[in-house]
């Protein structure tokens, strides 16, 4: 009998897109959530609300602006 994994919720597949060296475009995520580009950005402005810093590289040569967590919250427990 297969073990049954909770699915990964939409905000934790983005922080692990975020976490990545990379980093991730609003087109990216927004292809691999579902997500309309107005509802990523807004999920973005709700992760640096929580404590997240968000750093954003824009590479220019009409390249989309790139997103990447440089530091997670501290928790106040």
């Amino acid at each position: 009998m297969p073990t049954q994994t909770k699915p990964k919720t939409k905000k934790s597949q983005l922080i692990q897109m975020l976490n990545r060296k990379a980093g991730a475009d609003v087109a990216t995520i927004s292809e691999k959530l579902g997500w309309l580009p107005h509802t990523t950005r807004a999920a973005l402005s709700g992760l640096r609300k929580a404590g997240f810093e968000i750093a954003v590289e824009k590479p220019g040569n009409g390249k989309p602006s790139c997103y990447r967590i440089t530091a997670e919250p501290v928790d106040a427990a």
